[in-house]
């Protein structure tokens, strides 16, 4: 029997799929292999949905579906941390809580990855599921939770 060199073509098999594969014949049967996958969820977390609602990039207006987009939510205060000191002193009332701004940020990948919000890692760092490293949170206040964290305080 004469080997066939595998070839990448459509699924000949009408499997309802829109993936490429490789396939090639080998004596009297049909080898198929699905070709590998770069990230073990395809970049989304749409597990069995069809379709998820899309929405719009909040850097550059590219629609892209709400389970692909990258999304992180700013709260800052509404008045920067210099004059801050300035309204306290002019205040009329004592204690008075300045208001913060709560802002959910939608971004694209091309947007995310130009922007640094999110950074492009080696096969080895996409495996890796651990959320990144938080700035300005030792790993010792992490450990205490709860009643513990309040004792500590006191």
């Amino acid at each position: 029997s004469s080997r066939v060199s595998p070839t990448q073509l459509a699924c000949p098999l009408d499997l309802g799929c829109h993936s490429v594969f490789s396939f090639g014949l080998a004596g009297e049967g049909l080898l198929l292999r699905n070709m590998t996958s770069k990230r073990r969820n395809n970049g989304r977390a749409k597990k069995n949905r069809g379709h998820t609602q899309p929405l719009r990039c909040t850097n550059c207006g590219r629609m892209v579906p709400k389970d692909k987009a990258v999304k992180r939510f700013l709260v800052r205060n509404i008045v920067e941390q210099a004059a801050t000191r300035d309204m306290t002193e002019a205040s009329a009332y004592e204690s008075y809580a300045i208001p913060k701004l709560y802002v959910k940020l939608q971004y694209c990948i091309a947007c995310a990855i130009h922007g640094r919000i999110v950074r492009v890692r080696s096969v080895e760092g996409r495996k890796n599921r651990e959320p990144p490293k938080r700035p300005g949170r030792p790993a010792a206040d992490k450990a205490k939770t709860g009643a513990a964290a309040a004792a500590a305080r006191k």
